[in-house]
């Protein structure tokens, strides 16, 4: 019984060094693939946005009198040089629309998004006299396309074209004394991961502030650096979320975090590096099951079991960046269970095979192995089917006599042959 068991061990542990191996191969994969598949996504739909609102300034230009020698002959010349003074926004009203598109590449997805932009700035000429006014609205992302741009003034010309350079639009235009208008602009885009809307660097004062931000999708997040709506409601299968202040002095911004999809690779690696624990139980039960119904398995029997374990972890693992994730997992269940099933229905008897290891593989591979696909479950999954295993065993064992189980060798043995006295 002694060297079964220590046999039975062996095997065990030759299969979870290659559960870990698997593991890590896994990760390997995943992780290199990221760095390269993320630039590619990037580069082919967009990068995280972080909208600012418009830098406005007036300016100016002032002259005076700089008195220069030049070999003993003085002379005297006007220079101009240009002065900025910052405007601060009267009022800003801001509404963002955000439709989620996850992307998959290998064995990860991305979250990638599209928005739609529209917003209106008002303005006012601080000064009694006639100003030049410089509007430069920064662009959300550097690697990043813009579609139906519109950046104007109403009821205003600009005095010249505006242009876009430098990652940002500017535009200037001449403002009578206090007079205030309204700059509207827009846009539609599309970006990766997190949308973001940044009041500027440092500690920030926002006047009359409002935004709107509409999503086609529930599960919504926000960032720790960043602020929760003070309102939110849920419309057409998505949020409608607003921020709404009349004097806000704030260091944080207002972010969205794109939710994310189950990440295959990520999944793959946890599950292959938990199924230790799971052929732990399975071959618990199979050696108490085996010592009540008197059913012996030899350790090559326990090295095919782990086998068609491990065939499942291995299946998921290369099929997880190729077909849907519940596919492959199907796909593997259904794979291992028939290798399980048929062998010991040929080995031991139907009855057996179907519902001791059926059961018992389905539970401890197939159904802990799924926990893994709901975040925070996983731990109490597994330890509520240990205290359920532990409850069976002590139940289905407590008539058994140990002694004369771990006695059974040596019965065989010197069965037949008279004991020594």
């Amino acid at each position: 019984m002694l060297r079964r068991l220590i046999a039975i061990g062996f095997i065990y542990l030759c299969t979870a060094i290659a559960w870990w191996i698997l593991a890590g191969v896994t990760s390997s994969r995943t992780h290199q693939a990221d760095q390269g598949l993320r630039s590619r996504v990037v580069q082919l739909w967009g990068a995280p946005q972080s909208q600012q609102p418009p830098a406005v300034k007036v300016v100016r230009h002032d002259t005076s009198q700089v008195e220069t020698e030049v070999n003993g002959v003085r002379t005297r010349k006007t220079v101009s040089r240009r002065v900025t003074e910052p405007v601060a926004l009267d009022s800003s009203d801001v509404r963002a629309a955000l439709g989620l598109e996850h992307r998959q590449k290998g064995l990860l997805w991305y979250s990638t998004y599209k928005v739609r932009f529209d917003a209106a700035y008002t303005l006012t000429n601080p000064h009694r006299e006639r100003q030049v006014v410089e509007i430069a609205l920064p662009f959300p992302a550097q690697k990043a396309v813009f579609d139906d741009l519109r950046f104007e003034i109403d009821g205003k010309p600009w005095l010249q074209p505006p242009t876009a350079k430098d990652g940002r639009i500017t535009g200037t235009v001449e403002l009578a004394p206090e007079e205030r208008v309204t700059l509207r602009t827009g846009y539609r885009s599309q970006g990766l991961g997190r949308w973001t809307y940044a009041f500027g660097s440092g500690v920030s004062e926002v006047r009359n502030f409002r935004l709107a931000i509409t999503t086609d999708f529930r599960d919504i997040d926000f960032p720790e650096d960043g602020m929760s709506p003070t309102r939110k409601e849920f419309a057409d299968g998505g949020w409608h979320l607003v921020w709404e202040f009349r004097r806000l002095v704030a260091g944080v911004n207002i972010a969205l975090v794109m939710p994310e999809k189950l990440q295959p690779g990520p999944l793959a690696a946890e599950i292959a590096a938990f199924a230790p624990v799971s052929l732990f139980f399975f071959f618990v039960v199979l050696l108490a099951i085996g010592i009540v119904r008197n059913i012996e398995l030899h350790p090559m029997h326990f090295f095919f079991l782990a086998a068609t374990f491990f065939s499942f972890h291995l299946l998921f693992a290369y099929m997880a960046d190729q077909v849907s994730i519940h596919v492959a997992f199907g796909t593997a269940t259904v794979t291992s269970l028939f290798l399980t099933v048929s062998y010991l229905r040929a080995a031991i008897g139907g009855r057996y095979a179907y519902l001791a290891a059926g059961t018992a593989q389905l539970l401890y591979l197939v159904l802990f192995s799924y926990a893994f696909f709901f975040k925070g479950l996983t731990g109490l999954a597994v330890t509520a089917g240990a205290i359920v295993t532990l409850f069976v065993l002590m139940q289905l064992t407590a008539p058994v006599n140990w002694r004369a189980v771990f006695a059974r060798v040596d019965h065989e043995k010197f069965a037949g042959k008279p004991l020594p006295t």
